[in-house]
């Protein structure tokens, strides 16, 4: 059964610039820092990096949603902070907000605003 979405793992070919760009951009330090893996903590949800580029294709891993309270705000910050549009922030319906953007490493990366959406703890 699933419970809800735990952990992304990004590949990256540059773990130090992509540790210090996802620092900067998700406004936390990584609660692991290892040579072989960074892991970010965001609401109870896991980012991680992973060096290992082995039989990897930039940009060809599934795209994972992360919720934000202002889609627009988050589109345009992370713009500014680098990374490149993908897909037009748009309304999906219900007012429901979507965007993607690949950031510096090749990953896209994707942000919804969904005011419909209430974290549950499942037991």
């Amino acid at each position: 059964m699933f419970q809800g979405l735990r952990t992304v793992i990004y590949n990256v070919d540059d773990l130090e610039r992509a540790k210090e760009w996802y620092a900067n951009a998700l406004g936390v330090e990584p609660y692991f820092d290892q040579p072989f893996y960074v892991g970010f903590n965001i609401g109870g949800f896991e980012l991680g990096l992973d060096p290992d580029m082995t039989g990897v294709t930039k940009g060809s891993n599934a795209i994972a949603y992360w919720g934000v309270k202002d889609a627009a705000a988050s589109y345009e910050r992370l713009l500014d902070l680098g990374a490149k549009k993908h897909r037009e922030l748009q309304d999906v319906g219900s007012n429901i907000k979507v965007a993607t953007m690949t950031d510096p490493f090749g990953n896209i990366l994707g942000i919804i605003e969904n005011p419909h959406f209430k974290f549950e703890d499942v037991k």
